[in-house]
């Protein structure tokens, strides 16, 4: 039965690959998932197994299950916390999570669903990931992605209509062409960004003219 304790779950990942570059995202992803030994995963769980990895990892981690159909709920102890990595890629800081977001939690099985959902998508993200294009991905560019990936993770956090699936796909390219230096992922990202506004533009301008048509119609 696998421990419980965050280190050794990244442990156990990393004497399983045994590659210079460390545990695959993935292998961490499933070493968690699988672990019976908890009921449930804390963010602050999550944080301490990634925290010798890049921002970009936790920021894939915490925006994926928006991509995904996932058990209500699911958004708002996860959405909150791409919001303050965002910012932190934009400064350059290390990844940091205030105690109110790190204490909240899911259901281990709600969270293995979500990984297993994912698991063919990320394997075949992973076989095409390399570095590449590295001005893209180095700062201030980095710094820029940052910001965007910010701007994106409020949409995604605000109610708004189909306003989840684009950004956090968006914020998904991005976060592994960071961690990989992979400048072409971080381009279709920006494809993906420029995509969700754009459809995201659209549902607010549906939504406000129907209210303003509305409101027009009651006090006429």
């Amino acid at each position: 039965m696998p421990s419980s304790d965050p280190s050794s779950i990244a442990a156990a990942a990393l004497s399983r690959d045994g590659g210079p570059r460390g545990p695959k995202l993935s292998e961490i992803l499933f070493s968690i998932a699988n672990d019976t030994s908890r009921d449930r995963i804390s963010v602050a769980d999550l944080l301490a197994v990634m925290q010798d990895r890049a921002v970009g990892a936790l920021m894939f981690v915490f925006a994926l299950p928006n991509v995904l159909p996932t058990p209500p709920g699911t958004s708002t102890v996860l959405g909150a916390p791409l919001i303050f990595l965002t910012a932190q890629l934009a400064l350059g800081m290390k990844p940091w999570l205030p105690r109110l977001i790190a204490e909240r939690s899911m259901a281990r099985s709600d969270f293995a669903a979500v990984v297993n959902k994912a698991a063919p998508w990320l394997a075949k993200a992973e076989s095409l990931l390399r570095p590449r294009l590295g001005r893209l991905v180095e700062p201030p560019a980095e710094y820029a992605i940052g910001l965007i990936c910010f701007l994106l993770a409020v949409i995604l956090f605000l109610p708004i209509p189909l306003g989840n699936m684009l950004p956090a796909l968006a914020i998904c390219l991005f976060s592994l062409g960071v961690v990989e230096r992979d400048g072409v992922w971080i381009a279709a990202g920006l494809a993906t960004a420029a995509a969700s506004l754009v459809v995201i533009w659209g549902v607010l301008y549906a939504i406000i003219t129907a209210a303003l048509y509305f409101i027009a119609n009651v006090f006429n």
